[in-house]
């Protein structure tokens, strides 16, 4: 089968895949039925609002209360999504996109968050590689950003944002590159990930229908890391993907940096919650010595403890607008 026929055989079966996701999650989620939501006011997080969105650890999230989980539809709330680019693999691009409002037009205005107007992460849909980026946007609600996907295949892009005097959203479109492409298997679950001669260890776990306490502590050389930088108004800041869909769910820690009771590490606590059981990839962002790196794990939501830890090296690629 040649180039071209493969791709249009993976694009239509891509389009099956992902109208089926978008179908059921709001229904069943890929995985499972989430469970009832519980009452857990003395710890779940309060999602943002335009009004604020503070609470009690102090984390926040940003995807706004709803029944479907984030980042699975291109359009919201009467806000979409438009990339504007073509994507080569391999090859460095100036990569466009607009986020228009319910008036048809680009978005011009929006609440800052964690020191920027609009988080933009991409991943290759089997999970294998993660980009945290933070694009500029021009006067015209153009919003430009630089982005390499090394290989052919299917990618998701995340544009995670408030508009002005409304609520946090996370928009989700797929992109994809030309070429022969052989998706990879998903990253074995594990409680220590190792980046760059760091080590990350995982504490906790998810629990499908309420919030969960997870601590992710740093160490480096065996010793713990207690100087970690401020990255973004936190010191770390967590990704997690549903496996399957791509459910989006971005959290932050408890506490924050300099307000006198949150230590700059070894331990970062986030508060996060899953939308149903199944395997989930989580990506932690997290500043030392002027550098930012991503520490990545699969865990289970509703499965008990993980399978054991994957050999070192075996992890997926990062990249982000800083060099890890």
């Amino acid at each position: 089968m040649n180039t071209a026929t493969r791709l249009g055989a993976y694009v239509l079966g891509l389009a099956v895949v992902f109208g089926g996701a978008l179908g059921a999650g709001r229904a069943i989620g890929p995985t499972g039925a989430p469970l009832p939501a519980e009452d857990h006011s003395a710890m779940a997080p309060a999602k943002e609002t335009a009004e604020g969105h503070g609470d009690d650890h102090g984390g926040t999230t940003q995807q706004a209360a709803s029944d479907t989980p984030g980042g699975l539809q291109v359009s919201d709330k009467g806000y979409t999504l438009n990339p504007l680019t073509t994507i080569r693999a391999g090859e460095p691009t100036d990569f466009r996109f607009t986020v228009t409002g319910p008036d048809g037009k680009p978005l011009t205005r929006y609440e800052v968050e964690h020191e920027k107007e609009l988080h933009f992460i991409v991943v290759s849909r089997d999970l294998a590689t993660f980009q945290h980026l933070h694009p500029t946007r021009a006067a015209d609600g153009v919003w430009s950003t630089k982005l390499t996907l090394e290989d052919p295949g299917a990618y998701r892009a995340f544009a995670d944002f408030v508009p002005a005097g409304g609520s946090g959203l996370t928009l989700g479109a797929d992109l994809l590159v030309a070429g022969d492409y052989e998706p990879k298997p998903l990253a074995e679950a594990g409680r220590t990930a190792e980046v760059d001669g760091y080590t990350v260890t995982l504490d906790g776990d998810l629990v499908p229908g309420r919030s969960s306490k997870l601590t992710l502590s740093v160490s480096k050389d065996g010793e713990p890391v207690t100087d970690l930088q401020p990255y973004l108004e936190a010191y770390g800041h967590l990704v997690a993907l549903r496996a399957g869909d791509l459910a989006y769910l971005h959290v932050h820690p408890d506490g924050a940096p300099g307000d006198g009771k949150t230590a700059a590490g070894p331990e970062i606590v986030f508060y996060a919650e899953a939308p149903s059981t199944g395997d989930y990839r989580l990506f932690l962002d997290f500043q030392h010595e002027g550098k930012v790196r991503t520490a990545d794990f699969t865990v289970q939501a509703g499965a008990g403890q993980p399978r054991p830890t994957a050999e070192p090296g075996a992890g997926p690629s990062h990249d982000d607008d800083h060099t890890h």
